[in-house]
């Protein structure tokens, strides 16, 4: 797609037109399908207009530095009273639901594979699966999903 800026003869509104090349757009004005929106006229030129050309990629602005005179808490700012709530409260939902659950470490996808075949039996278990592990269990149809809260795993709590 192209886009032109026209331009109605008679009266000089100015409107855009969106063509599916410039040859497209010479061929709908010769059979009269370019009106101007505004007053309805059919005498309707290309008017003059900058090119829209990005920038290469050597030529692109260098990133802005972070004032380090700023204070931290202006970076991060502090979260609504209700967010923090809801937080906690999602922190909360998953602690109780995996209490009933059996950490299984880095053998999570093996261990929820080998009991959606019926190798082992059905059981809650949370553990640790690499994206990669994790679509591929979705794409086998095994039922998994990610924690929302990060969870400390029992041989590194204290």
């Amino acid at each position: 797609m192209i886009v032109f800026d026209l331009q109605c003869e008679p009266l000089g509104h100015r409107f855009e037109g969106w063509f599916g090349s410039s040859a497209d757009y010479e061929d709908q004005r010769a059979r009269g399908l370019v009106q101007c929106p505004s007053c309805g006229a059919g005498q309707v030129i290309k008017a003059v207009m900058a090119p829209n050309v990005g920038r290469k990629g050597n030529q692109m602005p260098a990133p802005v530095a972070k004032a380090e005179s700023a204070p931290a808490a202006m970076a991060n700012p502090p979260l609504p009273p209700e967010a923090v709530a809801m937080l906690k409260a999602v922190a909360a939902m998953q602690a109780e639901a995996i209490k009933s659950s059996t950490w299984v470490g880095k053998n999570f996808a093996e261990d929820a594979r080998a009991m959606h075949y019926g190798e082992k039996d059905a059981a809650p278990i949370h553990g640790k699966a690499t994206p990669d592990e994790a679509r591929e269990l979705i794409d086998e149809g095994v039922a998994v999903m990610p924690l929302l809260v990060p969870i400390v795993p029992p041989e590194e709590a204290n």
